[in-house]
Formats: C-alpha cells, structure tokens, sequence
C-alpha cells in the first residue's frame, strides 16, 4: 500500500511511518522540517498549502493526518486537513485517517470524569481546532476514519490498546505509547469496518 503521513516528522505519525515502512508499505511523509525516518520518502512543506498537499497525495492508496498545532497559527489542524481533504478529492484518493484527540466532539462521556475536567479547561482551544478538523473529516464524502487518542506518552509499547466508539459504552484509560497508537492506526487503514467511524483509543 502506498501511504501518505501528514506530519510524520516526529511523534505518532513517525512511529507509524516506521511501522509501515517495516511492514513493506510505500511511505511518504510531509512536514514542514522535511525529516522521516529511515527509508521513507519525505516531502517538505506545510501541507495547509494546496500545492503541497497535492504533490504530497498524488498516487496515494491512503492519507493519515497526525499534525498537532503550530504557535502563532489558529486553527491549524483544521486548515491541514482542509487542504489535504481537497487535495484527496482532486486527486481521486479515497481513504482517509485522522489523529483527533479525546475529548473532542462527542467522546467526553469515554473520558475518565477528573481528566475530562482538566481536558476542558487546559485544552480547549486545541479541543475546538479538532472538533473544526473533525466536521470537515466527517463532512468530506472520504472513506475516513477518526482515532482519539487519550495523553501520548513515550513508554514502552505494550502491544495491546482499547478502540472504542461511543456507542460502544465504556470508558478509556488515561494514556496510551505512541507506539500502540501507530500501531493501532496502521491497522485500521485496511479494517473496512472502521470507516465512517470515530474511535477513542487508549491502553
């Protein structure tokens, strides 16, 4: 499969870039530093820019978008996706996964009740820009699929995670290693059953 990772430079989205290049994917990531791990082909630029985006995209069999926020820039989860969303369209490319956070539109209720209070006030305006990023996921035509990760942490992978929807009933744990997470992602880009989906994810 041949795989675009929208900010895969660092974080969850180099882990998955690693997990999927080791598991025998094509592997493109774009970023503005330019920086993929090894093996893996790298586009630089900020993916917001439609032209970026585009080349970014371009014969891709699915597109994974793990930005975080950038300082100085409102809004910038949904401006990426936005773009990479138009870009996808344009160019025919259908399956779409994307890094929300818990908390965000309608998972509070997964959330333990202490962290869902700390989440809401430390994190709102993060928590807005994914809500916005989400609408335009949801709203894109896209076979996507949206994953809520709880807190990220470095700790050693444990190979095991929780994914729940909310409909699924259940409450999730407060963290998760980027690693599980990569892991757990790379595996719902080829679950049909994901798409159409919003899944909390934690250990």
């Amino acid at each position: 499969m041949k795989i675009t990772i929208v900010g895969g430079s660092k974080g969850t989205g180099a882990q998955l870039a690693a997990l999927a290049q080791a598991a025998g994917h094509e592997v493109t990531v774009v970023s503005r530093s330019g920086n993929a791990p090894a093996g893996v082909h790298a586009v630089t630029g900020d993916a917001a820019d439609p032209a970026v985006a585009a080349r970014a995209v371009a014969g891709a069999d699915a597109v994974v978008v793990t930005v975080g926020g950038a300082k100085g820039v409102s809004r910038q989860r949904t401006a990426v996706t936005e773009s990479v969303i138009g870009a996808m369209q344009k160019a025919g490319v259908h399956r779409l996964l994307v890094q929300s956070s818990l908390g965000a539109g309608d998972s509070g209720s997964q959330m333990p009740a202490p962290l869902r209070l700390v989440m809401q006030a430390v994190l709102a305006k993060a928590l807005a820009d994914h809500n916005k990023q989400e609408a335009a996921v949801q709203s894109s035509g896209l076979e996507w699929t949206i994953v809520r990760p709880t807190g990220l942490t470095d700790k050693e992978p444990t190979g095991t995670w929780k994914a729940l929807t909310t409909g699924d009933g259940g409450r999730l744990g407060g963290s998760i290693p980027r690693r599980d997470l990569a892991a757990c992602m790379l595996g719902l880009l080829t679950d049909d059953s994901s798409v159409g989906k919003a899944l909390g994810v934690s250990s």
